[in-house]
């Protein structure tokens, strides 16, 4: 028996803690956290979500797009990644349309709260990142002022 498996019933502490961390924006703690669940169970990809929502926090949304990919590749029907996948997408330039389509597959979805986030983002896309002219088509217009 290692020294790790003593604790591998905390597995879920500290990918909730990780979690909590991410709310109130203590980058260092959350790394940390997620990082010792992931030690604790080498399989779970919650830590890995844990770390991609980090990404989306801090508008990072390549490092989160790569975090959620990389969970959907071994956990394919994994809804929570969709949907956090579906919400980076619908804020990159040229994948608004890709988002969109996952959302409103995890808005149909029999988990509350999957279907709730899906439904809320989908509703600020259309209020905010739809709405003309599309923050992308804003950047081009300044560009050519330039």
């Amino acid at each position: 028996m290692s020294n790790l498996d003593h604790y591998k019933d905390d597995f879920i502490l500290f990918a909730e803690a990780g979690f909590i961390a991410i709310n109130q924006a203590d980058e260092d703690a959350t790394r940390k956290l997620f990082k010792a669940a992931q030690l604790l169970n080498k399989e779970n990809v919650l830590p890995t979500i844990g770390i991609g929502y980090l990404h989306l926090h801090k508008l990072e949304l390549e490092e989160a797009i790569k975090c959620f990919k990389e969970v959907l590749k071994k956990e394919p029907d994994n809804e929570m990644a969709k949907a956090l996948f579906g919400i980076c997408k619908t804020m990159t330039p040229d994948g608004v349309t890709e988002g969109e389509n996952i959302l409103t597959q995890t808005s149909h979805s029999t988990d509350k709260e999957i279907k709730n986030l899906s439904t809320t983002a989908l509703d600020f896309m259309d209020k905010f990142i739809k709405k003309e002219p599309t923050p992308a088509e804003l950047q081009k217009v300044k560009k050519k002022e330039q």
